[in-house]
């Protein structure tokens, strides 16, 4: 294991962070370690409380002081958000930088370039900080075309039925 793995859940259909967090499980299976790092969901995002209880194999970080996800918040709390988020993304080079962990999930950084919070380059340069072996796993909603080619594994997640919605 010589080489870095760069691994992309995305589409608009419900089931990225869970494709990255059965990723996780896996790894940790297996005895790798694994940090996951969360973006745009705010603090309270209850559906992944549990992995919590995997620690120390599996850490989650969320680096947004505010409950509510971005989208949710005022303008102004936004801009205090906005650097909350880059103390996150700055939290994950040191992290790929330092070799911090087997595998790094960084769950839903691909809707910070949608929201022009960080850029293509930003991630870019992220997945090049390394040549040994680290899992990154990055999820959202959007895959930009020339990131596209810095991806190992692709998967796109698209709804295809949901007759929960009234």
């Amino acid at each position: 294991m010589d080489r870095r793995i760069v691994q992309v859940f995305y589409g608009p259909g419900k089931g990225k962070t869970s494709a990255a967090v059965g990723q996780c499980i896996r790894a940790a299976s297996l005895g790798q370690s694994v940090i996951i790092i969360q973006f745009l969901k705010g603090n309270d995002a209850e559906e992944f409380n549990f992995l919590e209880k995997l620690e120390p194999d599996i850490k989650l970080f969320r680096f947004e002081k505010e409950r509510e996800s971005f989208s949710e918040l005022l303008a102004s709390q936004k801009k205090e958000e906005k650097q909350n988020i880059l103390n996150g993304v700055n939290f994950a080079r040191k992290v790929i930088d330092t070799g911090g962990c087997d595998v790094l999930v960084l769950d839903e950084i691909l809707g910070l370039i949608d929201l022009e919070i960080i850029t293509v380059e930003d991630i870019i340069h992220l997945i090049e900080l390394r040549d040994d072996y680290t899992r990154l796993v990055l999820t959202g909603q959007n895959l930009p075309p020339q990131l596209a080619e810095y991806a190992d594994v692709i998967s796109k997640i698209e709804l295809e039925k949901d007759d929960t919605v009234n």
